[in-house]
């Protein structure tokens, strides 16, 4: 039973909401690109204010851990610890890719035999991916998977497999397996994080707000720009 601040950050979505004993009070929500930085603390503060919520009423920030974009992960993160070590609150941390396969087994219907595979882009062929049954839970390790012809061959054989997810777009071209089923317009959300941050909250599973990383999966590494040849 507890009030939680939760917030989703990991891809280009900026998703903020308040959660009430895991029931959404209020909630703001953007796929704008690029735009974390400058609107993230924005959606906070129009949120507490429109539900007539202090800060210090929360019982805990909850914040999506990973995997996903670097900047995204590393902005959502240093808000949510400000927000906890500066109001003496709980830190709680989610697995974007468990809480995309929820959302995706809420918001349809599947047969029990199907996994859930949410994808997040991690540029050229590759995706952040993980395996999760009709009950969520995951069957493999996360990982980031260069995607051909022969990916998930293996659970082809027995499953019908959901991809979803901004990483699951560019991978229709190259998954034609007759099993693989794909869902449009379904991308990480701080609504998916609720039921995650209660259980969280309520097995007290709290992050060390000091020490506290997002998880990138992959080293981050800059672009350089090329040098003109002529200038």
């Amino acid at each position: 039973m507890a009030l939680i601040l939760n917030i989703e950050t990991s891809t280009s979505v900026c998703s903020v909401n308040i959660a009430k004993d895991g029931k959404k009070i209020i909630g703001k929500e953007t796929k704008e690109n690029n735009a974390h930085s400058k609107i993230l603390t924005v959606f906070i503060e129009d949120i507490f204010a429109e539900a007539n919520i202090k800060v210090n009423d929360i019982d805990a920030v909850a914040v999506s851990k990973g995997p996903g974009s670097y900047t995204g992960l590393r902005i959502g993160v240093s808000v949510a610890k400000g927000i906890a070590y500066g109001a003496n609150k709980k830190l709680i941390s989610i697995n974007t890719l468990n809480s995309m396969a929820w959302g995706c087994k809420k918001n349809k219907n599947f047969e029990n035999n199907v996994l859930f595979a949410p994808m997040i882009d991690a540029r050229r062929m590759e995706v952040y991916t993980q395996l999760f049954n009709n009950n969520l839970n995951a069957i493999n390790k996360i990982e980031a998977k260069i995607i051909d012809t022969t990916s998930f061959l293996r659970e082809f054989n027995k499953h019908k497999l959901v991809f979803f997810g901004d990483g699951a777009d560019k991978c229709k071209n190259t998954i034609l397996h007759k099993n693989a089923i794909f869902i449009d317009d379904l991308f990480p959300s701080a609504d998916y994080m609720i039921e995650f941050s209660e259980k969280a909250f309520n097995n007290k599973k709290f992050e060390n707000v000091a020490y506290f990383e997002p998880f990138y999966l992959k080293d981050f590494v800059a672009s350089i720009p090329k040098k003109n040849i002529f200038g």
